[in-house]
């Protein structure tokens, strides 16, 4: 597998608070407010999205560790704006920072890292 992946690669995705995506309806809360799994989540695909057509055929990326602070709550209606970072690329793995943030600020950061992986070899270890 040859991986031709530079660190420097920035990721961007957005989001509507809504009632899906509320502490309450992850059951990881009782407000609704924007709730940390929906964070995460989104910190992920932000990752994931800004490799994945730079990825060698076959493959794709896992997560395989996050580091995430949720730092600020944030209201239904607010739009919640996450950017990763590749920091740095080892080989097959990938490190990420990311930041979300709303119109108020800063909600939250994380670190994350991937891993690129042959899909059908990955699959057939299951």
């Amino acid at each position: 597998m040859d991986i031709n992946i530079a660190s420097g690669i920035c990721g961007k995705q957005e989001t509507k608070v809504d009632e899906n995506n509320t502490a309450i309806a992850f059951g990881s809360g009782n407000v609704e407010v924007y709730a940390t799994p929906a964070m995460i989540a989104l910190m992920e695909k932000t990752a994931n999205e800004s490799v994945m057509g730079l990825l060698p055929d076959g493959c794709v990326s896992v997560g395989i560790e996050i580091n995430a602070k949720h730092i600020k709550a944030s209201k239904i209606g607010s739009t919640i704006t996450c950017e990763s970072f590749l920091s740095k690329v080892d080989g097959k793995k990938l490190a990420f920072n990311i930041i979300a943030y709303d119109e108020q600020g800063k909600i939250g950061e994380a670190t994350h890292s991937r891993v690129i992986v042959e899909t059908n070899k990955f699959l057939s270890k299951l």
